[in-house]
């Protein structure tokens, strides 16, 4: 029995970690991004891949903007559009020139921040993007059971069952990805251009009514200047709503995310894809003007032909107001294919959001060291964010407008966080007009994400949550993995390789030392001492080995060697690495790959704390070289045999 289920665990542990280390790097497998053909795809079909994120939100965004601004909602959605064609979209065309391989904002600013305040704010900044994609799946899914309950045919049957309908969408979303999920651009086409098709229907339909039934307008006009006054006043009020109105900006950090299925031109090559670069801007473009359009009218028909009371909670048109106009206007046949296609672009951008979180994790954090081992594999971490969007569905009682304010926080921060990029790129480009242009959007998206904070804080809550959650298990994870081997690679300059191979002919031997005034007495004097502590003739040879630190909060990255005579008589090698004890371990054990003997190295003990020495190890990557150089080869050649040995005086 015990042997069973010994294998029966096995198993399981073989499935659940499947494709492990395949997830390390670009990966292939059923779980990757499309596997598409070198030279990518029209922009216009990309462009539906990340349209299944930002169209879906026109089943819900009509409905919070009516519940935001009321009358005033198609004014304060033509604020909304004003920021997006003249705001997010020229910064994101510069997103796209900035990191024309799909990297994103978070890149940018991670290349122009070093040390760890960089890491630091990525992390922040993969905080609030778990909480925009997160909170996408779940208010997707939320929001497609909204229009499964209230269909007509079907609302007596699930009436007081949205919370479980919710629930079952998230749980099936996370199922297909345990089983393993392909984005298909073909299927997104499909979906996007069946799911616009019947939205132009919608629109026109609700404003032949508007135009027919004169008085709608009349009734509109004469209400909302008795509430607001002049248009003055109308714009001030639109302003201050505007945050409210966040979700239609959203889609813009995805269109850039795609980037690399885009279809280039023949000269383009990884360092300059111009055609690349100039397929994103017009499916940038073309999806901002095109969700502007949709929106202004949406939101135009939707306040003018529904009643406000069926907006709030409850309401017929509470998260589905175009929905129930197709109802309304065009019968329930009609409006039971609005449905069918609304629910299937949702929960596909819940999809979308999945992979996208799937994508984003391992892209950052197993490079920093800051993310468990298993974390590299896909089905461990779908569990995981599935369990989280059941615990925020339960938060939130699947309610697609207590959502709205969650999901904006996490949109407007990652639309922040790429003006204040762009914006500190165009003044490292010295582009005195564009920097001041930029600067002006930055503070434009600042005040919108401060106010939505102030108004609605239950994003910035949850934001704060994965933000504490990321940092506390990434530098647990970095402190677990401290002493693995993170050099990638080494290369040895013409000179570095003839020191080793003159030494190899004898026993090898390297001095550790840190480089100072680097005199010659200051290597006279070290090799006395390393002859006196270990007992050593005079007859023995030595080559120094120098390690200059990087920035110490680098985890992997590759290993250059230089060698130079000093002097005229002491050989030395030099690197630069973010840790000198794992600099060190990755040279002794190239060495001794290289010329099959075992090297020695010597080293000084340190003087002070040895907690002290390991907090400067672990933040700064110096401290107690010598012990911690003997573990990091300890846990990287378990044969005691082979291992190069260490000795300290």
């Amino acid at each position: 029995m015990a042997a069973a289920d010994h294998t029966r665990t096995s198993r399981l542990r073989e499935w659940m970690l499947e494709g492990l280390s395949d997830m390390a790097r670009p990966a292939h497998g059923s779980h990757a991004p499309p596997e598409l053909a070198h030279k990518g795809q029209r922009w216009w079909r990309v462009m539906c891949l990340t349209g299944v994120d930002y169209f879906s939100t026109l089943g819900y965004q009509p409905g919070i903007a009516a519940l935001a601004a009321g009358l005033l909602s198609p004014v304060a959605t033509i604020v909304l559009v004003i920021v997006t064609l003249a705001g997010a979209l020229p910064v994101y065309r510069r997103v796209a020139e900035e990191s024309p391989r799909g990297e994103g904002s978070i890149a940018m600013l991670e290349r122009l921040l070093s040390f760890w305040k960089g890491k630091l704010f990525v992390l922040t900044l993969l905080g609030f993007a778990a909480t925009d994609f997160l909170i996408t799946i779940t208010l997707s899914a939320a929001d497609a059971s909204t229009h499964l309950v209230e269909n007509p045919h079907l609302n007596d049957a699930l009436h007081d069952k949205q919370m479980l309908i919710t629930l079952v969408l998230v749980a099936l979303l996370g199922a297909v990805f345990l089983k393993g999920f392909l984005e298909a651009i073909g299927v997104a086409v499909v979906l996007v251009g069946f799911y616009l098709a019947l939205n132009a229907v919608v629109v026109v339909t609700g404003l032949w009514h508007v135009i027919t039934e004169g008085h709608v307008i009349t009734d509109w006009s004469t209400a909302l200047t008795a509430k607001h006054g002049n248009v003055l006043a109308m714009v001030g009020v639109a302003l201050l709503v505007f945050p409210k109105l966040a979700l239609g900006l959203s889609g813009f950090e995805t269109g850039v995310a795609v980037m690399p299925h885009v279809e280039g031109d023949p000269g383009d090559t990884e360092e300059k894809p111009s055609g690349r670069i100039r397929g994103t801007k017009k499916l940038l473009t073309t999806a901002a003007v095109l969700m502007s359009v949709f929106l202004i009218a949406t939101s135009f028909i939707t306040t003018l032909l529904i009643p406000e009371d069926e907006f709030k909670t409850g309401g017929k048109a509470n998260g589905r107001a175009l929905a129930y106009l197709s109802h309304e206007y065009l019968g329930n046949a009609f409006g039971t294919v609005y449905d069918a296609s609304t629910i299937a672009i949702l929960w596909f951008a819940g999809a979308s959001a999945m992979a996208g979180l799937l994508n984003l994790m391992p892209r950052y954090l197993p490079r920093y060291g800051m993310a468990p081992h298993w974390a590299r594999a896909v089905r461990p971490m779908v569990i995981v964010f599935t369990l989280v969007g059941f615990l925020v569905t339960w938060i939130f009682n699947a309610d697609v407008d207590a959502q709205g304010g969650a999901y904006a926080t996490g949109v407007l921060v990652l639309i922040s966080s790429a003006a204040i990029a762009v914006t500190i790129a165009a003044r490292k480009a010295r582009q005195r007009n564009w920097t001041i242009a930029f600067a002006v959007i930055s503070a434009v998206f600042l005040y919108t994400t401060v106010v939505n904070v102030i108004e609605r804080p239950d994003g910035v809550k949850i934001g704060a949550c994965f933000i504490a959650g990321i940092i506390l298990i990434s530098l647990l994870s970095r402190l677990a993995r401290a002493f693995e081997l993170r050099v990638t690679d080494i290369t040895m300059d013409t000179m570095a390789e003839r020191f080793v191979r003159d030494i190899a002919s004898r026993r090898i031997r390297f001095i550790a030392n840190e480089p100072d005034q680097r005199d010659v007495a200051e290597y006279r004097d070290k090799i006395k001492q390393i002859r006196e502590d270990n007992d050593l003739t005079a007859e023995e040879d030595f080559v120094f080995v120098e390690v200059t630190i990087g920035d110490p909060s680098e985890f992997e990255a590759r290993m250059n060697v230089r060698g130079e005579v000093l002097h005229g008589r002491y050989r030395v090698l030099t690197l630069e690495s973010s840790s000198i004890p794992n600099a060190l371990a990755a040279l002794l054990l190239h060495v001794r790959d290289t010329t099959g003997r075992r090297p020695h190295i010597y080293f000084e003990w340190t003087e002070g704390s040895p907690f002290a020495n390991f907090l400067r190890f672990f933040l700064f990557g110096q401290g107690e070289v010598a012990p911690v150089t003997r573990e990091v080869l300890r846990e990287a050649e378990p044969d005691r045999a082979r291992r190069p040995r260490v000795h300290v005086g």
